[in-house]
């Protein structure tokens, strides 16, 4: 490894203050070492919240989920109907949450693993494109995750630019959104299943979540 990279890797994090590094969250300077972990705290945090919304989610589905089976016991289907229509919204979210959270476990694994190995450039470039569609997905339900990721993002790209500046890599797009693309469809299919392993199916007779309930003739 060039010795020209290795100070770039680890040299002086700890004389910058944290200020300066919130500052440089953007496009921030210095070692690339410790703005890696820098961005790996960042993304460890909005798993911690993703978890919690998570959490109010499961708790709402539950309620939804009782309202459901009440109406229908009661034999009042077109209330049902609508307590499912809103149950499948939320399972929906749910679903989302579960898939960028699966995402972005996958996306730490990776970067710690560059921590070890110093292979920045093909490590961190499908991680970006990965947080890129995180960003978007996160839009409707958490503005300020969204904005977040876009941060961390911007971060990760910074450290790519100067990465391949320094030890001369060239990035391959092709291949690297063909591993954002592997990432993001291995965790929506961990998340569909967790997911279907999660939450109770609705009793027969009423729509299945997703499905468009029967329009009732008179």
């Amino acid at each position: 490894m060039p010795d020209k990279f290795v100070k770039r890797w680890g040299e002086g994090y700890n004389k910058t203050p944290l200020t300066t590094k919130i500052k440089e969250a953007v496009r921030p300077q210095g070692p690339l070492k410790p703005r890696l972990d820098f961005a790996i705290r960042r993304i460890d945090m909005q798993v911690q919240k993703l978890d919690k919304a998570s959490d109010r989610f499961s708790d709402r589905d539950k309620s939804i989920f009782k309202r459901v089976v009440d109406a229908y016991t009661k034999h009042d289907t077109a209330r049902a109907n609508v307590f499912a229509s809103e149950l499948a919204e939320i399972r929906k979210m749910e679903k989302m949450i579960m898939h960028a959270r699966l995402a972005l476990e996958q996306i730490v694994l990776r970067l710690r693993t560059v921590s070890e190995l110093g292979d920045i450039v093909t490590t961190l470039a499908p991680a970006v494109g990965v947080l890129r569609s995180i960003q978007t997905g996160m839009a409707n339900i958490f503005p300020e995750a969204e904005k977040e990721f876009g941060q961390i993002g911007n971060m990760l790209s910074g450290i790519i630019v100067d990465a391949g500046q320094t030890t001369g890599l060239n990035l391959d797009f092709e291949a690297t959104n063909e591993d954002a693309q592997k990432i993001l469809s291995e965790a929506a299919t961990v998340a569909e299943q967790k997911i279907k392993e999660k939450f109770p199916e609705l009793p027969a007779g009423i729509p299945a979540i997703g499905e468009k309930a029967p329009t009732e003739i008179g």
